[in-house]
């Protein structure tokens, strides 16, 4: 796994062991990046079960100002630690080990421009984070979260005050795009 673009393109990221973790491909995370554009520079980004960091380190690459990234495991929090450091971003990122869900909901005044959320595939994690962003303006009014599922998985919910805008597929991943509807 490398970052593929920006002022540390090439530089290869340290992933976990096994298979608890499945870090975003270099084809997704290419596509993402596309799609995202100039939304990346200055960005303030979060990244809810940051895995390795890889998204995050990526939009810190390519211009992003700041990254927040939560993870709950023990083993990828010290991945994330180690990639952060050696790719030189460290001082850009707050790096927690924490639940996702605990940090939504004592961090109800945090707000980012970039939202990434690729938790274990059908765990009914996403519609959990979405409500649980929805409770709180954690998103800039321009910004988009990000959301990698199994391309099998759909949103059985209401996600207002979001709208999907945009969906990819890319072999079995399901990229989901969602803004302010009042965007």
């Amino acid at each position: 796994m490398r970052i593929i673009a920006g002022e540390m393109r090439g530089r290869q990221l340290t992933t976990v062991a096994g298979m608890q973790t499945r870090p975003t491909s270099d084809k997704v995370k290419g596509a993402i990046f596309n799609v995202l554009g100039d939304k990346v520079l200055g960005a303030r980004v979060l990244d809810l079960f940051a895995g390795t960091g890889n998204l995050a380190i990526e939009a810190l690459s390519r211009g992003s100002r700041e990254a927040v990234l939560v993870e709950k495991s023990l083993d990828a929090y010290q991945i994330i630690r180690k990639n952060l450091e050696q790719i030189g971003v460290d001082h850009q990122a707050k790096l927690l080990l924490m639940d996702a869900f605990l940090y939504l909901n004592r961090n109800s005044h945090e707000v980012f421009d970039l939202i990434f959320l690729d938790p274990p595939y059908r765990q009914e994690l996403v519609p959990k984070a979405i409500l649980a962003l929805s409770e709180h303006s954690y998103l800039t009014p321009t910004g988009v979260i990000i959301v990698e599922t199994a391309k099998d998985e759909k949103f059985n919910m209401d996600i207002y005050p979001f709208e999907i805008r945009k969906t990819g597929k890319y072999g079995d991943t399901l990229v989901w795009y969602l803004q302010r509807i009042d965007v």
